[in-house]
């Protein structure tokens, strides 16, 4: 495949990781004739219960990657701690998609918040996290309440401790056993919204409808179409989305959510791949973020994203699954992701309510 030509039906993806989002990358690449392998460290993963191949090695195991690489037309990923080693060997193989800058961008809380601000985005107010010493500066210029982070690995309220006076401060720069971090200041927020956008090849942009988010626990919750956002707010949040995905010269979907706020919306975060907020695009739209996103590596014309429905998206999240036989007796769109237990704060599944038509 070359940036000019189409991936041909009956050609091979490659994906980079075996969970819940590569399986239904799968079964959208297989909707549209593809082929997937997966490339997974761990057996019985989501994913290779319906990709074609799975290649079960390590990161670090070069001559499987090469295997990987050149069984496949082209590579993706559906999560972006992948090791920059890993990619090196990739990349000189097979083409990547979306690309290292973006990774390089995502996988560093420091690098994205500093890139976002150099668009001319708003983000939450931070500072750079070295030491302890570093720690009770930052407190000194932002604040508390705030939040430290872990620059790398952090997600689902994983690597965060909030801290609400500075006296808490040494205690939380313990608890990082000396991970570079980066704190964070509160934001002042009514709600936050996340946009799924889509770039292809030849650099044509689709964005669905921002979605209305509720965490719990610091995993998300619930997302819910249409958003509550005027006009104008709804407008920019998708300006923003497009604006980050040209920045990037990205392919592929790209997640960004946003922190609702009476002056301004305000980037929390952007995640570069399909994103679990995305999913109510499943019962909501004609072609879903999977589906999108593989049209996009593989050189094909993007959906437009157009919602025809309102959807609500539950996850199911550890004892959740008790709910599965009640949930399946309902007129709901139920996903489970093959995982062979439930635990406390692991996401086992999904449910899509239509709640109505798009107004």
């Amino acid at each position: 495949m070359t940036d000019a030509t189409p991936l041909a039906p009956g050609s091979t993806i490659g994906i980079l990781g075996g969970g819940q989002l590569g399986r239904m990358l799968s079964v959208a690449a297989a909707r549209l004739g593809f082929k997937t392998c997966i490339f997974e460290p761990s057996g019985d993963c989501p994913a290779s219960h319906v990709a074609n191949f799975h290649l079960q090695a390590g990161y670090d195991d070069t001559a499987a990657l090469e295997r990987f690489a050149r069984s496949c037309d082209v590579l993706t990923f559906e999560f972006e701690n992948i090791p920059t080693t890993a990619l090196d060997t990739l990349q000189a193989i097979r083409p990547i998609h979306p690309g290292r800058m973006a990774l390089a961008t995502a996988q560093d809380r420091l690098a994205e918040k500093t890139f976002l601000q150099g668009l001319g985005l708003t983000t939450a107010p931070f500072a750079d996290v070295t030491d302890a010493g570093t720690l009770d500066a930052a407190i000194a210029t932002i604040g508390t309440p705030a939040i430290l982070k872990t620059r790398r690995m952090g997600y689902d309220g994983k690597g965060q401790i909030r801290i609400t006076d500075p006296a808490q401060a040494a205690a939380a720069w313990d608890a990082m056993a000396g991970q570079p971090a980066i704190l964070e200041g509160f934001v002042d927020f009514t709600h936050e919204v996340s946009v799924i956008a889509a770039r292809g090849l030849d650099g044509a942009v689709a964005c669905f409808d921002p979605g209305q988010n509720v965490h719990r626990d610091g995993i998300l919750h619930t997302t819910t179409v249409p958003a509550t956002l005027t006009p104008t707010q709804r407008t920019d949040a998708i300006l923003i989305a497009a604006r980050i995905l040209n920045a990037l010269d990205y392919v592929g979907v790209l997640g960004v959510e946003l922190f609702v706020t009476p002056n301004a919306l305000i980037v929390n975060e952007i995640a570069p791949r399909v994103h679990n907020s995305g999913h109510w695009t499943q019962a909501g739209c004609a072609i879903d973020q999977f589906e999108q996103h593989i049209r996009a590596i593989a050189g094909w014309p993007l959906g437009d994203g157009s919602r025809h429905s309102n959807v609500t998206m539950e996850n199911l999240i550890g004892a959740d699954m008790d709910r599965v036989p009640q949930i399946a007796a309902t007129n709901a769109s139920l996903h489970l992701y093959g995982k062979p237990e439930a635990r406390p704060g692991r996401k086992t599944g999904h449910v899509n309510r239509v709640t109505g038509p798009a107004a």
